[in-house]
């Protein structure tokens, strides 16, 4: 499980009413526990993998909301991801993009899949317009309201 994975996970709890969870995959387990407003989590390795002491994570701090987007200025708008995951341009890798940069979109458009607990979740249109930028990579892991895509309406 990588950094991401972990990440992925201690945002699930953080979004949900969970007190606490355990995931163990192979030789790799994860409790996270919520006690009080803050969430802990514990890493545990098998004996064979382990060779530094576990140590406790904290959960990351929420980015600061920006005070003013330049986007705002020009007149543009941000297509935000509304879940935690993976983003994918395609529905499989020998498939074309869902969209490019000058396309035109109309509300409910499929812009993207976002990988989340192994569900392929389609991120469609929230308004018509034309695709400005593709602010993510393909496979890259996004955040919870990460600018996605920015739109001309």
């Amino acid at each position: 499980m990588n950094f991401n994975e972990i990440k992925q996970l201690i945002d699930l709890v953080n979004n949900s009413d969970l007190q606490e969870t355990t995931i163990e995959e192979k030789d790799f387990k994860i409790t996270l526990k919520r006690s009080s407003a803050t969430p802990v989590v514990q890493l545990q390795a098998a004996p064979a993998l382990q060779a530094a002491p576990v140590a406790a994570v904290q959960a990351p701090l929420p980015a600061a909301p920006a005070a003013s987007k330049p986007e705002a200025a020009a007149g543009l708008k941000d297509i935000c991801s509304p879940i935690v995951g993976t983003f994918y341009q395609s529905p499989s890798p020998d498939s074309p993009s869902f969209i490019a940069v000058g396309d035109t979109i109309k509300t409910g458009d499929v812009l993207c899949i976002i990988e989340a607990m192994k569900l392929m979740n389609e991120i469609e249109a929230e308004i018509s317009g034309t695709i400005v930028e593709i602010l993510v990579e393909n496979g890259q892991a996004v955040e919870y309201d990460q600018p996605l895509f920015r739109v001309k309406p």
